[in-house]
């Protein structure tokens, strides 16, 4: 989004592996992306925990699909995932998504609350992140997949949606 915001980085977030990672402790360590159109991957390569250093380096990646399937890949997990302090950082695993809204103080006029609205989240068990590991997230399907009054009908999806015929799409 536009907004760069604390909370949102809290809830908004693709995430492998979230700690409180020091890419920039060893010149082995990297964050690398490739991206060819149908698939974007990052890559954390040999990364350190910051201060746990002699736990050892790190290995993962996520790949996000054009068709929306996303994996999580796990190469070099040195220690469980569940012995990692949350003290300094956040360590979760998963996805999340929110939005913002800018409403106008009641109290100062001239300036606007900020509220974000978490609407939903998959958090993985972080005890089954190992070595040679990976999750695979596939999307449900949408409306928007429909693209005729005939396929709109005929779904057997549980939304309270409809054929806008004005508008030619599934609302």
């Amino acid at each position: 989004g536009d907004v760069i915001h604390r909370m949102l980085t809290a809830t908004q977030y693709i995430a492998p592996l979230m700690a409180n990672f020091n890419p920039s402790y060893s010149r082995n360590s990297t964050v690398q992306y490739l991206d060819n159109g149908t698939v974007f991957v990052v890559q954390w390569d040999k990364v350190y925990l910051q201060g746990k250093e002699d736990m050892g380096s790190f290995t993962f990646q996520a790949a996000l699909h054009s068709s929306g399937r996303i994996v999580f890949g796990y190469k070099e997990i040195p220690v469980p995932v569940l012995q990692i302090s949350a003290s300094q950082h956040p360590v979760k695993a998963g996805l999340s998504d929110a939005f913002m809204i800018l409403n106008p103080s009641p109290d100062v006029p001239e300036s606007r609350r900020r509220t974000i609205y978490e609407y939903h989240r998959v958090e993985l068990d972080t005890s089954r992140i190992t070595n040679l590991s990976a999750v695979e997230f596939t999307p449900l399907p949408t409306c928007l997949q429909h693209q005729s009054c005939e396929m709109c009908v005929g779904s057997e999806l549980t939304f309270n949606c409809s054929w806008c015929h004005v508008l030619q799409r599934y609302l």
